[in-house]
């Protein structure tokens, strides 16, 4: 199983590398058109490993889990794979309030949100492994994990229509005490020399609050996830993909997320089902394929009561 990690992961990155360093080397707007295509693709991947995955745990290929069947094992990390993405909704809104409270264009966004990619990769796979290792050695984490997700639906409740202020992060004051920053951007630079000084640029402390809001996000996510499944590879595979996405995403949504205002309710919604349903989990099986029924009907729900009662338009 070792070797099949290696070689997803360097599939990853190859992946990203051609995306960087031959798609995009060059800093450019990303258009709505563009991102679509994108975010298609890594859809589109997402449900063909899908069938990876059937296969894997049904022949029991690399020593995959012989006690999870193929059609279960693929329909948990569908499931998993739809939940991240849904909840990526959200993170999705709060990178695009630190995009605009740091004035910075389109054009280098695609760099920050890239870097903040592998952070993100690395971030997850420490804190899936603790996850799983806390869930199988102590039982009773899962009804802590179960709080975290009542809570953070509470929360995001509270917070509809206001938005976070991320130049007062706690990250971004202290950055500002220890390292030099030059008083402007550079490009789509994260370090430069000014009169023999080495400093970071602003957009290096855009990409330092978007790497701690995600520990934030994975917080809240990977505990939804693991009330989907305990299986750390499913758990982490689901991640990735959902995170693969993320990037293409942010510039689909950003461009119609105003139209589609009640999906926060949605989500809170969907939180608070796997919250109970991770609490629950000792003493009552809920199927996946109920959990991912529920799910597509909540956001289905969103998106249909956006559409009929829309947002009244902006008075200038």
């Amino acid at each position: 199983m070792f070797w099949f990690y290696a070689a997803f992961l360097v599939l990853v990155l190859a992946l990203l590398w051609v995306d960087l360093f031959l798609l995009h080397r060059e800093a450019g707007e990303i258009r709505f058109r563009q991102a679509l295509g994108f975010s298609s693709v890594c859809a589109g991947l997402a449900v063909a490993f899908a069938g990876v995955v059937y296969l894997l745990y049904e022949q029991r290929w690399f020593g995959f889990a012989a006690e999870l069947p193929g059609n279960e094992a693929a329909l948990q990390f569908f499931t998993g794979w739809l939940l991240e993405q849904s909840l990526s909704l959200d993170n999705v809104f709060v990178i695009a309030v630190v995009f605009r409270s740091f004035a910075v264009p389109l054009a280098y966004q695609h760099r920050v949100l890239f870097w903040g990619i592998l952070g993100a990769l690395v971030m997850r796979g420490v804190m899936i492994a603790a996850g799983t290792a806390l869930i199988r050695s102590f039982g009773w984490v899962t009804y802590a994990f179960g709080a975290i997700l009542l809570l953070t639906a509470w929360k995001m409740y509270r917070a509809r229509g206001s938005e976070p202020d991320p130049t007062n992060h706690v990250v971004l004051r202290l950055s500002r005490r220890i390292l030099p920053v030059s008083p402007e951007l550079h490009g789509q630079r994260f370090l430069v020399r000014i009169d023999g000084r080495r400093m970071v640029t602003p957009l290096f402390l855009v990409l330092l609050v978007i790497e701690s809001l995600d520990v934030v996000f994975a917080v809240d996510s990977i505990p939804a996830v693991l009330a989907v499944t305990r299986d750390p590879f499913l758990v982490f595979t689901s991640n990735v993909f959902a995170i693969l996405n993320l990037r293409s995403l942010y510039f689909v949504l950003t461009a119609v997320l105003d139209r589609f205002h009640h999906i926060q309710t949605a989500l809170v919604i969907v939180l608070g089902f796997v919250g109970v349903k991770m609490i629950l989990a000792q003493h009552f099986h809920v199927p996946t394929l109920l959990s991912l029924a529920v799910i597509l009907l909540v956001l289905l729900g969103g998106v249909i009561a956006s559409i009929l009662r829309p947002l009244p338009p902006k008075v200038e």
